[in-house]
């Protein structure tokens, strides 16, 4: 799969020549479809049934050595419908009992089991059999994260878990490519080095894109040939159990793969504290991911990559072309909901075309469809869960407050589950609230700038580092900004164009470390020098 344009496919509806993914609900049919679809302003979501997921939950437990179990403890939590807040399932609730079991399947799977010891290559067709598995499965998990997250269904089927696929198969394709080197040396001695498996990661993945986090940990992790415990989010603990159902079948040995469920402050934190864990992962916020950090220099100092939060400036020259600038600015804010660290949550404006882009802009948030997921057609389900749509809010309402001009939404849509208006802010200065938290909500804040110097200036006045957008078609302005600009990755005239090649990580808070592409094969590895000493070489 090539590069994929996360906001160009999502700009597109399904032709005539491809086919919707056969869950998808097309509405009560006829003259109907069209009321299903609707505006941010229309209050049809508080009237309309939820549409009946097309799936079950079929696993709900820990899966610990190749085996479903349940809690320790016994206990479980419920997992919400965020269309409704009703329950979707009963899930185990894993503490430090279950770490410990599951680090203890992990480390004897590492030093007695048949993974690290197999050849590459058969480790290499492990992981493609998955990612054939994983394919045909795609529906189904793509409804389970739908349900259980409220992202479009449109954007799990035809994006994300296409993405996740292609992520195991890029990995897949490593496992049998890692190797050492021969190195020189000064005297009678032959040199290599060895790349070795780290041993036990443990790894701890967010609710915003559950399946793709699944494959950016465990497809290095595993191509490697190390041992995982991975630890899914709260909010949605379904995805992940149910593929690494499917990595066992596709022949994965028991203890390799280990997913255990449960809560921040118990699970996750016995893992990162954990002292036969060799390496840790973290995706989530910057405040959890100090938590994370102290836990794992405390324990036995493994070593960490944190992919954290973000505060991406998108800058539109005074070059641009008004129209797409709008539509691409919209995709980098609004995509998921706005729950996307690299959301582009910083729309700077140059003075010239301010004006009319911010009356484009809030034009098209007002345009958003906004309903059920399930929907064919629908651009933005609900928010994740209650926390996430109140915190929302209230940084809506703190803009308000602070002076920033509410241009388009700024409220709950409907009545029912956790969801919210497109909201569009002009007029908004650096030292607002909404200027410098990360929202992680569906809220364009624009500012005004003069020239390069000032936003170059302003976009690097935050604590964060993780993406940017430039747009313009002037070659000189895309290479000074792209230059300047401190943060992991720059899209210049795209927005969210992902590969499994290309790496992704932060600059500043926004984390250490990249994931994708080589450059995440070296998280999972350990390098060892061995020095042979010659005796009467023909060479050297």
């Amino acid at each position: 799969m090539a590069a994929r344009k996360i906001s160009t496919v999502l700009s597109r509806s399904f032709s005539s020549a491809v086919a919707p993914p056969r869950f998808f609900s097309r509405g009560r049919g006829g003259a109907g479809q069209s009321r299903l679809i609707c505006r941010y302003n229309s209050n049809l979501a508080a009237v309309e049934d939820p549409i009946t997921p097309p799936v079950s939950v079929k696993y709900n437990q820990l899966l610990i050595n190749g085996q479903f179990v349940d809690a320790a403890s016994g206990k479980t939590f419920p997992t919400l419908d965020p269309r409704t807040g009703e329950v979707i399932a009963h899930v185990a609730e894993g503490d430090v009992e279950d770490v410990n079991r599951a680090v203890s399947a992990a480390r004897k799977a590492f030093d007695e089991g048949p993974w690290p010891r197999m050849t590459a290559y058969e480790r290499s067709r492990i992981i493609w059999r998955f990612a054939d598995l994983l394919e045909k499965h795609t529906d189904e998990i793509a409804a389970l994260e739908t349900w259980d997250n409220g992202k479009p269904f449109e954007q799990a089927a035809k994006i994300e878990i296409p993405m996740t696929v292609r992520i195991f198969r890029y990995y897949a394709g490593w496992a049998d490519k890692i190797h050492g080197l021969t190195v020189p040396a000064d005297g009678q001695y032959h040199v290599q080095t060895l790349h070795e498996p780290i041993g036990v990661a443990g790894q701890i993945i967010p609710w915003n894109f559950p399946m793709l986090m699944f494959s950016w940990k465990v497809g290095p992790a595993l191509a490697c040939g190390n041992t995982v415990v991975i630890k899914t989010a709260e909010q949605t603990p379904l995805s992940a159990v149910y593929a690494a159902k499917l990595f066992h079948e596709a022949g994965l040995p028991d203890g390799v793969l280990n997913v255990v469920s449960g809560f921040g402050p118990t699970a996750g934190a016995a893992l990162a504290s954990h002292m036969d864990v060799d390496k840790l992962a973290f995706t989530g916020s910057t405040d959890t991911g100090k938590i994370v950090l102290e836990l794992a220099s405390k324990s036995n100092l493994k070593p960490v990559t944190l992919e954290l939060g973000g505060k991406s400036p998108f800058v539109v020259c005074e070059d641009a072309d008004v129209d797409q600038a709008v539509e691409l600015s919209h995709s980098a804010v609004f995509f998921n909901q706005g729950q996307c660290c690299c959301a582009g949550s910083r729309t700077f404006v140059h003075e010239r075309v301010y004006n009319e882009f911010v009356e484009k802009a809030k034009a098209r948030a007002i345009q958003r469809t906004v309903g059920d997921p399930f929907r064919e057609g629908i651009e933005q389900g609900p928010q994740v869960d209650s926390d996430q749509f109140e915190k929302i809010l209230r940084l809506i309402r703190s803009g308000v407050e602070s002076g920033a001009n509410l241009k388009a939404g700024g409220d709950r849509f409907g009545t029912t589950g956790y969801y919210i208006q497109p909201t569009v802010f002009s007029d908004v200065q650096d030292d607002m609230l909404i200027a410098k938290e990360e929202i992680f909500g569906p809220v364009q804040s624009i500012f005004k700038f003069k020239d390069l110097d000032e936003v170059i200036q302003r976009s690097n006045n935050s604590r964060y580092g993780l993406a940017a957008g430039i747009f313009t078609h002037n070659l000189d302005t895309a290479n000074t900004l792209s230059r300047a600009l401190k943060v992991g990755t720059v899209w210049i005239n795209c927005y969210d164009v992902f590969d499994a090649g290309i790496p992704f990580g932060g600059y500043k808070m926004s984390g250490n470390g990249r994931e994708k592409g080589i450059y995440s094969l070296s998280n999972y590895l350990q390098v060892k020098a061995v020095v042979t000493s010659l005796n009467n070489p023909a060479w050297l």
